[in-house]
């Protein structure tokens, strides 16, 4: 028999249906909305949960402002021997004659290419003059410890006129090259320029490169070094309190930490430096910036071979991402006054740019200068290109103003 098959009786329907009928009621009863007649004065109030504070909105990056759409969209690439005027043009044309591009070749060959130096000396020999160095009273190699080991350092000491009883000033520079080329011979003319301009003992140390010694090894041998320099500053025959830095390229970065570092330990007792000189310096590591797209195919430097020196320099992409190489979003306030140097044919430019808004917002005093008509790496050209002489002899009276007793 089934079960669809059975069928119950009347009086067992009836009592279904009457439990259905209570349940029903019970159930109407429990939704009925509390009524005014309810109750319920003597049930405390739950108090109102409290908004949550509104969060604060993210502080809008330096770097990403600059390098949006609305600000690059309409950049083409500039001719970089076009824009360059005819001094510039003479040593780029010798540069192309005898070196290559960088971003295509291994990190010893590369290191092995002459420089804008080079083609400054083989130019000035080709037009009959003799490239002499700027004479110095005394020039000394030497090495101290760092924190990877021996640290080579250079001193420098002027020619000075009429030098009185005051010890001159002290510059710690540290040399450009993208942190996987340059050295101290290779910016030599630039040490020697910050020295007779400023009038002051110039102490450059080199730093460990990539990419046998990944970031941040050249930031811990630079503020090394600059500890060193101001102990010892007055063992050379320099004032030990008056302290300034200047740097070139990846040397500008590093100055620039330098600075920075050294506000950071205040409390620690870290003397601060005076002045820092920022010749076109690596403050970013986008390659998207408004210069990097303009001056995208420049020489020397151009948007490859800084994306090869990047490579070469971090041990993972988040490392680009670090407030060492992301100076311009890193807050300066209270960082020493800055005097910036940028060349216009350069694809650093923005980044000069950017740091020195970054560091004019933190409420220092900076300045800037952009020279038209000459590239990255001009500074030190003084021999034979007009406006690096210029820009040597601004760069090195605000030194000077910066260092007197």
């Amino acid at each position: 028999m089934s079960i669809a098959s059975v069928k119950p009786s009347t009086p067992a329907l009836l009592s279904a249906l009457l439990v259905s009928s209570a349940l029903l009621a019970s159930c109407e009863k429990r939704s009925q909305p509390v009524t005014e007649r309810t109750p319920i004065e003597n049930v405390p109030h739950a108090p109102a949960p409290a908004a949550p504070p509104a969060a604060a909105p993210a502080p809008e990056l330096r770097s990403a402002k600059m390098t949006g759409h609305e600000q690059t969209a309409n950049v083409e690439t500039k001719d970089a021997l076009k824009a360059a005027n005819a001094d510039m043009r003479k040593v780029l044309g010798e540069l192309d004659t005898l070196a290559k591009p960088i971003a295509n070749l291994s990190v010893e060959d590369a290191r092995k290419q002459p420089t804008l130096f080079d083609a400054q000396t083989a130019l000035l020999k080709k037009e009959g003059k003799a490239p002499e160095p700027l004479p110095m009273a005394k020039i000394e190699d030497r090495k101290i410890s760092g924190p990877g080991g021996q640290i080579p350092i250079r001193i420098y000491v002027p020619k000075v006129e009429g030098k009185g009883k005051v010890p001159p000033g002290v510059v710690v520079y540290y040399h450009g090259g993208g942190f996987a080329l340059g050295d101290l011979n290779t910016y030599d003319a630039s040490a020697r320029a910050i020295a007779k301009g400023a009038e002051a003992i110039v102490i450059a140390p080199d730093y460990r490169r990539a990419p046998e010694h990944k970031f941040p090894a050249a930031h811990d041998d630079a503020f090394a070094a600059y500890e060193w320099v101001v102990k010892n500053a007055g063992s050379l025959g320099g004032d030990p309190k008056r302290v300034a830095l200047a740097g070139e390229g990846a040397g500008g970065n590093l100055a620039a930490n330098v600075a920075l570092t050294a506000r950071d330990k205040k409390d620690s007792g870290i003397q601060q430096p005076l002045h820092q000189l920022l010749i076109h310096p690596i403050a970013q590591t986008s390659l998207e910036t408004r210069s990097y797209k303009e001056w995208a195919n420049a020489r020397p430097l151009d948007k490859a071979t800084m994306g090869w020196f990047f490579d070469k320099l971090v041990r993972k992409p988040e490392d680009k991402r670090d407030p060492r190489l992301q100076l311009v979003d890193s807050s300066m306030k209270g960082v020493a006054p800055a005097t910036i140097v940028l060349a216009e044919i350069d694809p650093l430019w923005s980044d000069g740019e950017m740091l020195y808004h970054a560091i004019h917002e933190g409420g220092v005093k900076a300045e800037k200068k952009t020279f038209e008509g000459v590239t990255h790496g001009f500074f030190g050209l003084g021999g034979s290109v007009a406006d690096a002489k210029r820009a040597e002899d601004w760069a090195t009276g605000r030194l000077k103003d910066a260092l007197k007793p």
